[in-house]
């Protein structure tokens, strides 16, 4: 029996691209990835279920009540007339955008436990984003038709180990970046980010992980999949209503159904709450976004869970109010924060300096590690990765300046596999390399004002070589005596020749 032809990635994306000409310069790039995406994930829910109907139309040979027990033994259900072959079918409908719509609804609506308000940011029949009637009839049916290409079949037995969404995703928000700038980068962290912070924090059997900001996902199930026996249990929160939709899509693709992610503000509406306080991890990690302003200072003073004990961050910068959160949100015993932040929280002072002024006095800190310029969709900046742990062993804090160890990409810059290992190795040795990492004293770090800055710690000046002055005086003099050989040569040659 033949085998079947594995999908490309390559192949996915450029389907995915191409659908997406349906919505140029009708919708924003940060709305119609949300589009393309939805009918993604219809088209792999549609794909795997007619692949295990075929199979168990093979195995029971027609028996349709045998097939229908088999089939709402799944780990989803796609009812009858929902699927993406039914919405093709109807392609040509006067009110198409409404078929969508209810076909999600009755997916929703039977998948409630792991699907619940998935698609209630979203709406195929909406004039506002898709246009009057005829323009949005005849954009629904372009990606309805982009779809149906037979290049995205999206079988299990085609698909492999695909991140379908999560790869996808990635290689939109790529694409957006320039359109979408910031917004359209805040959510995503690159993979290589997600597996560097994943190999430092050490995830073990059992461990509770969370991730407050947490976007599509990318960063949790990252961290997740460092654990072998899959014995874990993941907690997220994303604030963002589409793409807190994409995140539970996200979780679905990978077969997660030991994760609860809320959908609210993490700094004003905590939702993880376990008898009234807030819920402890083994892990917490976040790429949150960079200096948040407005992010809800004036309310903190009166915080229910006394998150900001330390002090209050600056209304227009939330990186502490972040930082913060998640470090109370450590376990006592086992607890360890990854968290991505820009260099001024390093080394900015009043409240910011305060607050990493109690946090390196309690013994939280564990090292900073300083990244390449350009590894994020939608800016530039250069980020710093802070390691906080409960009970360390030392309170002296290990350095790392790794932003000179990248691969240069046409877009962003890249993490290597040998750079991630770097970091790890040298992060578990916890030991000064020259050029590259410092294992600091506490004293040390008093005595700079609590003041973070790497280059204070790692000195990566280069000495230049020095220059013999008297050695390149003989050589030019050695060059103008050989110069006025060749003059007198070439005249020699001139004359020969009558000029």
């Amino acid at each position: 029996m033949p085998q079947t032809k594995k999908i490309n990635q390559n192949e996915i994306n450029a389907v995915a691209w191409k659908a997406c000409d349906t919505f140029r310069g009708v919708v924003d790039p940060s709305e119609y990835k949300n589009y393309i995406l939805v009918f993604l994930f219809l088209k792999y829910l549609s794909d795997v279920w007619g692949e295990k109907k075929q199979k168990y139309e093979e195995q029971y040979k027609g028996d349709k009540e045998r097939i229908g027990r088999k089939l709402s033994r799944e780990s989803f259900v796609l009812p009858e007339g929902c699927s993406f072959y039914d919405i093709y079918n109807k392609r040509d409908e006067a009110n198409i955008g409404e078929i969508i719509n209810i076909a999600l609804d009755h997916i929703e609506e039977s998948n409630k436990s792991k699907l619940e308000g998935v698609f209630r940011n979203i709406d195929f029949n909406s004039e506002g984003n898709l246009g009057q009637t005829k323009d949005r009839n005849k954009r629904l049916k372009n990606l309805i038709e982009d779809f149906a290409d037979p290049r995205l079949d999206l079988r299990p037995s085609r698909i492999g180990d695909i991140d379908v969404i999560g790869n996808t995703y990635e290689y939109l928000i790529s694409h957006f970046a320039s359109d979408a700038g910031k917004k359209g980068g805040e959510f995503y962290t690159p993979a290589e980010v997600a597996i560097l912070l994943a190999k430092l924090l050490k995830p073990k059997s059992g461990d509770r992980i969370c991730d407050p900001t947490c976007g599509s996902n990318s960063l949790l199930i990252k961290v997740a999949q460092e654990i072998a026996d899959q014995n874990f249990s993941l907690y997220g929160q994303e604030s963002n209503g589409s793409t807190w939709a994409l995140g539970k899509m996200n979780m679905f693709l990978h077969g997660i159904e030991n994760a609860r992610i809320e959908w609210g503000d993490t700094l004003g509406n905590p939702k993880l709450i376990e008898k009234d306080s807030l819920m402890k991890f083994d892990i917490v990690v976040a790429n949150p976004p960079f200096s948040l302003d407005k992010w809800g200072a004036d309310d903190a003073a009166g915080d229910r869970y006394r998150r900001f004990h330390r002090g209050i961050p600056p209304k227009s910068k939330g990186d502490y109010a972040f930082i913060t959160h998640m470090v109370e949100t450590m376990m006592e015993d086992t607890g360890r924060v990854g968290v991505i932040v820009p260099h001024g929280v390093l080394f900015r002072g009043a409240s910011e300096g305060r607050i990493r002024q109690s946090m390196i006095e309690d013994n939280l800190l564990d090292a900073v590690i300083g990244l390449p310029a350009n590894l994020f969709f939608g800016t530039g900046i250069p980020a710093a990765i802070l390691i906080f742990k409960k009970k360390r062993s030392t309170n002296d804090v290990i350095f790392i300046d790794a932003s000179r160890d990248f691969v240069k990409g046409t877009n962003q810059n890249r993490l290597r596999g040998i750079d991630i290992d770097k970091i790890v190795k040298t992060y578990s040795d916890y030991k000064t390399i020259d050029k590259y990492s410092y294992r600091a004293t506490f004293d040390e770090i008093k005595e700079n004002e609590f003041n973070l800055n790497i280059p204070r710690y790692v000195d990566t000046f280069e000495e230049e070589e020095e220059i013999d002055i008297a050695a390149v005086q003989r050589e030019i003099e050695e060059i103008d005596k050989e110069l006025v050989e060749v003059r007198k040569e070439m005249d020699g040659y001139l004359r020969e020749l009558g000029w």
